[in-house]
């Protein structure tokens, strides 16, 4: 189970959304305690916007790696840096290496940005959005061997609607060059995809990227609060 902390999410979705790098690691180490074994960040600066320099990037690593003690993730969305030359840019003069990296499949300059993750020894979580065709573009990528795990992302976030989505997305995604495939969902999607990801055996996540509550609607208080039902919920139906 990964725990996705923050996302894009801004100060105004709650107080419960980390940001400042005290409040990750607090979060991530929370979030570790209540059964996740790795986490996933978008580092912020101090103003809080999303960014991939190396004085962002590095300092955020550290601190949870040492705290939380399981491996870290990192994005790399176009979001935080849209020049793909720049992300580049910014990705090599990372110092501090994440243990692994989201790469959206979909983005302008996809494939040279893996390869340079994976040049540098970061595993590379391959993000195959639904509704991009993106999955198309990757069974076709010599990289797709080398990727440390396919992220399979379903953008659908109606919840009466979000479960056919993630099945047609596996079914585009086939047999993913082998790799293993790690399933989520947002927002309305996110636990009716997380629950098939259990009935399926396959991994996932849950955060406050994912979704601001509970399974029963109640807001979620922390990230520890959504691994938390996010097991039992994933962990129910692998047991039917």
């Amino acid at each position: 189970m990964q725990v996705c902390l923050n996302g894009s999410r801004a100060a105004a979705d709650g107080a419960q959304v980390p940001l400042t790098p005290d409040e990750l690691e607090r979060s991530a180490a929370e979030a570790v305690a209540a059964g996740a074994t790795e986490t996933h960040v978008h580092p912020r600066t101090p103003c809080g916007r999303e960014s991939l320099s190396a004085r962002v990037v590095g300092p955020v690593v550290e601190a949870l790696r040492a705290r939380a003690g399981v491996p870290v993730g990192v994005t790399t969305g176009a979001w935080a840096e849209p020049d793909p030359a720049e992300r580049l840019e910014r990705v090599r003069s990372w110092s501090v290496l994440p243990d692994f990296a989201s790469v959206n499949w979909h983005e302008p300059g996809a494939e040279e940005l893996a390869g340079l993750l994976l040049a540098r020894g970061v595993g590379v979580e391959a993000g195959i959005w639904s509704g991009t065709g993106s999955a198309a573009r990757f069974a076709l990528s010599p990289l797709g061997p080398r990727v440390l795990r396919v992220l399979a992302e379903v953008t659908d976030t109606d919840p009466t609607t979000a479960e056919v989505s993630a099945h047609a997305l596996l079914a585009e995604l086939g047999a993913a060059h082998g790799r293993p495939v790690l399933l989520h969902g947002e927002d309305g999607g996110a636990w009716p995809v997380l629950r098939l990801a259990g009935r399926l055996g396959l991994a996932t996540r849950v955060g406050l990227e994912d979704t601001l509550f509970l399974p029963d609607g109640e807001r979620a208080p922390s990230n520890a609060a959504l691994v938390a039902a996010g097991l039992v919920e994933h962990g129910a139906q692998r047991t039917q």
